[in-house]
């Protein structure tokens, strides 16, 4: 989506963008004194490189173009691979990387906080610094300020349900809350017990404050709803909080309440406090033209756009190997998406469909592996798709060029090269309980057959359900993920499985046998 129109003073475009199932964000902040540009992904998935690409060139102003990115894996990658496409052809870019969780500051994991409701008024508060000329560094600097001035929390009483499984994606105990929830649903490190409103209230807004930079006397306030929380809940929620603050002589420059970030109709809430000024609190009133903030005297425009990736039906296609891919992966559908669900947000299962499906779509003049790979880097979105892409690119490559003799070498020379485009991309390691994890399984194993390297995936995918998450949404979880192996991990060991399978057909027996041994009903659906 595009803004219509922006303030001729303007020099930067302003866009932002994430998965759907969070509006009004970021497509309802669209429009004069807001964002130029939103970019949806599929639900709770970061849209793609393309799209963001695609739109940051529109929208880009003779002072280039500023990215605003939630901390999340997937946001960052494709935001990333966009950027380095823009500054490759001299667009100026940066980006303001939102990260104002208090649940998930953890210095053991290296995926940092969540990017949450301070999205909202970082968005605000620089859509209407840019409508003041300031150049991209400027821009960038205030927005680096604000995100570290702001802290946010959620607490849900009700999951959301799942677009997966059509039911709740994790279940509450009657009487308990999920405190420090994400907006994808990733279950909460902390459950507890409900103590009131007053009480839950009470306690979050002194985490908040005690977080907040010392001496901090005037904020700006968003008492948010997830989704199903309200008008009315979301009011007593609003007069507690401006007691409270009033209590310890902390002016509330600003306040914003209803629902802005949701989590589809998940049943909860969630509390930002920003630093404030007199600065911020100028542009805090800046006129604005949004659907999504009141008044809604403007609308942005739904021009033609890059969609995003969608999962098309399964189409015959003549080529063996897509064919039993398609067959197997779309069995395995359920349970990957419940191993996903219990420590992300479980749309890995539709991702792998998507990419498998829409690889039918793709011409036939290539061999069926060259097409899957194509398939995930170019149209599945999430951060898993366009890893799995990077693999099975690598892959293609190694096995194409192999005698029938060397296919196990081969297929450990393409996982090791698929293993480092991931590492560079992601920058998740071995260990981090990810899909990295199954892939560093077959250099451990031997290179005498390809059953070898299909054991040493399988085994490396097993090992993840030992592993404490590290990486990702999952290291939001914590301790609570382990039991269950990575979906990441899980699905890439069948891919790999099937791709032995195909390069030499006596093996598929045993290699089937091994995977439904080692990953379990994924592997043998």
């Amino acid at each position: 989506m595009y803004a219509r129109r922006s303030d001729p003073r303007r020099r930067v475009g302003l866009m932002s963008g994430g998965g759907s199932g969070h509006e009004p964000m970021h497509a309802g902040f669209v429009g004069r004194g807001g964002l130029d540009a939103a970019v949806p992904g599929r639900v709770f998935a970061s849209p793609h490189n393309r799209q963001i690409y695609d739109a940051s060139r529109r929208v880009a102003g003779d002072g280039g173009v500023l990215h605003v990115v939630k901390n999340y894996t997937g946001d960052r990658i494709h935001f990333g691979i966009a950027a380095e496409r823009l500054a490759a052809e001299g667009i100026p870019v940066d980006r303001v990387l939102v990260d104002d969780d208090l649940a998930t500051e953890n210095d053991e994991t290296g995926t940092g906080r969540r990017g949450t409701g301070a999205t909202v008024i970082v968005e605000k508060l620089l859509g209407a610094l840019a409508d003041t000329g300031v150049d991209l560094v400027q821009l960038k600097e205030f927005g680096d300020r604000v995100v570290g001035d702001s802290r946010s929390l959620a607490v849900a009483s009700g999951s959301h349900t799942s677009f997966a499984t059509r039911r709740a994606a994790f279940d509450i105990a009657e009487g308990t809350l999920e405190y420090g929830i994400g907006i994808h649903g990733e279950p909460a490190q902390e459950s507890t017990r409900s103590a009131g409103l007053e009480a839950l209230v009470e306690q979050m807004v002194t985490a908040l404050l005690d977080a907040l930079p010392a001496g901090t006397d005037r904020v700006l306030v968003l008492v948010n709803g997830l989704g199903s929380t309200t008008a009315l809940e979301l009011g007593a929620i609003t007069r507690i909080v401006d007691q409270l603050l009033g209590a310890r002589g902390i002016v509330i420059d600003g306040a914003l309440v209803g629902t802005y970030i949701s989590a589809l109709d998940m049943r909860g809430f969630s509390l930002t406090l920003t630093r404030s000024d007199d600065q911020r609190e100028a542009l805090w009133r800046h006129e604005t033209a949004v659907p999504g903030w009141p008044p809604m005297s403007s609308f942005g425009s739904a021009e033609p756009q890059t969609p995003a990736p969608t999962v098309p039906p399964a189409t015959d296609d003549d080529d063996p190997f897509l064919r039993s891919v398609t067959e197997v992966v779309e069995r395995a559908h359920g349970t990957l998406t419940d191993l996903d669900q219990r420590a992300g947000d479980g749309d890995f299962g539709d991702n792998l469909v998507a990419g498998v499906r829409n690889a039918h779509r793709l011409s036939s003049s290539q061999p069926g592996l060259n097409r899957l790979a194509r398939s995930f880097l170019d149209t599945v979105g999430g951060s898993s798709g366009p890893l799995i892409g990077l693999v099975l690119d690598a892959i293609a490559a190694e096995t194409a060029a192999a005698d029938p003799s060397h296919y196990a070498a081969a297929l450990q020379r393409g996982v090791a090269r698929g293993m480092q485009s991931v590492q560079r991309a992601g920058g998740a390691q071995p260990g981090d309980r990810t899909m990295l994890d199954a892939l560093d399984g077959a250099g451990r194993a031997g290179t005498e057959s390809l059953v070898d390297v299909v054991r040493g995936v399988a085994d490396g995918a097993a090992g993840t359900a030992r592993m404490r998450p590290r990486f990702g949404r999952a290291s939001y979880v914590g301790e609570r993920a382990v039991g269950s192996p990575d979906a990441g991990a899980v699905g890439i060991a069948l891919l790999i499985a099937l791709i032995a399978s195909d390069l030499d057909p006596g093996v598929a027996a045993d290699c089937g046998r091994i995977t439904t041994e080692q990953i379990g009903p994924a592997a043998g659906a």
